[in-house]
């Protein structure tokens, strides 16, 4: 992976938080930073009192983080370098809401399924989770800024966003929204 411009990765993170153009016009975050804020309160042993958990909201920030890491390992090359600066940009996107542990371990998490269970495996378990049209255009979005960040959209990454959108129930042409999208959003 070649070195990246450290301006284009805030660039993409701070895209990542902000809601998409298309979105109402009261949502000022994007789904992703909603739910990060849920995941980062996730339950622990330790903790006895409510804590603003969500569970569907958790597993749908996975889902989401899954669908971008699934794109990034499309092109079968996805080095330390490339897993270092994924981690890093979804950590800024989330400004705080989830640690830096908890994104180390959750990408090694889904390098794990990913290795056992494949990639088609992989998107059809993503799929379940999303369950409203915002979810499913938005884990397009994420999949794509975060592409974005390492260098573009390859083939490849394009060929496993079809498969996203199908198996959340979104035509082709959702895939070709999310990237003018992207494109839109880079432009700023």
């Amino acid at each position: 992976m070649p070195l990246l411009d450290h301006s284009l990765l805030r660039k993409v993170a701070s895209k990542l938080r902000e809601a998409p153009s298309y979105s109402e016009k009261d949502m000022t975050s994007s789904i992703l930073k909603l739910a990060a804020s849920s995941y980062g309160f996730g339950p622990s042993e330790e903790i006895t009192v409510p804590t603003g958990f969500d569970p569907q909201a958790a597993a749908l920030f996975e889902a989401m983080v899954e669908s971008a890491y699934l794109v990034a390992n499309a092109d079968g090359d996805f080095d330390s370098a490339e897993r270092s600066t994924f981690e890093h940009v979804v950590i800024a996107a989330c400004e705080g809401a989830v640690a830096e542990r908890q994104v180390h371990a959750l990408v090694s998490d889904l390098h794990d399924q990913l290795v056992e269970d494949g990639a088609d495996k992989r998107v059809k378990m993503v799929a379940k989770t999303v369950t409203k049209p915002e979810h499913a255009r938005e884990i397009l979005r994420v999949a794509a800024l975060l592409a974005q960040a390492s260098g573009g959209v390859s083939d490849q990454e394009r060929l496993l966003m079809d498969k996203l959108a199908a198996a959340v129930g979104l035509d082709r042409g959702s895939v070709d929204t999310a990237l003018r999208e992207v494109d839109r959003a880079m432009a700023d």
